[in-house]
């Protein structure tokens, strides 16, 4: 990749050392620089908070690399998450068929509503759980509001 040339190191008598690779003497001067020096020095002051950190991550993999590769574990999470969504999507199934039939029928019958259906449909338990659920949502609501 990089091409690495050998350059003669001398003593301080002049004798030759022994060769040096390039890329080494690049080392060297990136560590002569000042703010090499000073963010080395911040490393060094925080090593002990630092080796506390890699050794948390790395418990904290571990238990995620066991978890991962847990089969038995996995199937059980998957088998509880099917057995939390498939009643509320069986429910949600049966609303949807209750308003496809509703919608089906006002398709059909054509009457109007008078006054006295009206007050017919008020004595059905099913037209008074909805108003005392809608009454109640609503002063709900309205007390929400009051609060903001």
């Amino acid at each position: 990749m990089s091409e690495t040339s050998k350059q003669a190191v001398l003593d301080n008598r002049g004798a030759e050392v022994q060769p040096v690779v390039r890329e080494q003497l690049d080392v060297l001067d990136q560590l002569m620089k000042p703010e090499v020096q000073e963010s080395l020095t911040v490393l060094v002051e925080n090593l002990p908070k630092l080796a506390e950190m890699v050794t948390l991550l790395t418990k904290t993999y571990d238990i995620v690399q066991n978890v991962v590769t847990d089969k038995v574990l996995i199937e059980d999470i998957k088998g509880g998450v099917e057995e939390f969504v498939k009643p509320i999507g069986e429910k949600a199934k049966g609303l949807a068929a209750a308003a496809i039939e509703a919608s089906d029928r006002t398709q059909v019958e054509a009457s109007t509503v008078g006054l006295f259906g009206i007050l017919k449909m008020l004595k059905d338990p099913q037209v008074q759980k909805t108003l005392r659920f809608a009454q109640a949502f609503l002063e709900v609501v309205g007390e929400k509001n009051q609060q903001r």
